[in-house]
């Protein structure tokens, strides 16, 4: 076998393994590409806006305990932005009680349960306190940076007025917001499994 041929055939040789390794490479790109496309398109970002996941929030509760929002994961969780010197927010709290009562054993289809998750814009802990007791507000998750208008809660969740509020599923994911009175018990009555 003379040297040409010898070459002729390594080159050849050397030509297939090439063609063949991009081959399987561009399979294996493609193969990734199609997998990060596909958990890109399944994440939801976070953000205020219904659709988004609610950005998670941890505060401290009228008895020194920290409560993080996503501790409640599984659940309808209404993020109500209030405080006791407010005198909507006030008036508002019998048809949260009211609604708190009536769905917080609920089948939905985005959570088991409903919950509220009350972010208190208060400055006096001893008014909070005493707001959330003459109410009876009797849901555990009640929670306070004792920093009024400054609260960083509020300036995350962009909350210019009181009361406010954010539904979130199962998931964190941002259903409705601001709902108020019959509004709230009709959306939750939408979501019953």
């Amino acid at each position: 076998m003379n040297i040409k041929k010898i070459l002729s055939l390594s080159v050849a040789a050397l030509f297939s393994l090439t063609v063949l390794y991009a081959a399987a490479n561009a399979l294996q790109n493609e193969s990734g590409i199609k997998k990060e496309t596909s958990s890109v398109t399944t994440e939801v970002s976070v953000g205020l806006n219904i659709g988004n996941k609610a950005p998670d929030i941890e505060y401290t509760s009228p008895d020194g305990k920290t409560i993080k929002l996503s501790s409640l994961k599984g659940k309808i969780v209404l993020i109500d932005f209030w405080a006791s010197w407010c005198p909507p927010c006030r008036l508002e709290n019998p048809n949260l009680v009211k609604s708190y009562e009536h769905f917080k054993d609920a089948e939905f289809k985005g959570g088991k349960g409903f919950t509220v998750y009350s972010v208190s814009l208060d400055q006096d802990k001893n008014g909070w306190i005493g707001a959330i007791k003459s109410d009876k507000l009797s849901w555990k998750n009640h929670v306070c940076d004792l920093k009024g208008w400054k609260s960083e809660a509020a300036s995350l969740y962009e909350v210019e007025a009181i009361p406010s509020n954010f539904l979130i599923d199962g998931n964190g994911t941002i259903l409705a917001k601001n709902l108020r009175g019959a509004a709230l018990d009709a959306t939750l009555s939408k979501l019953l499994k």
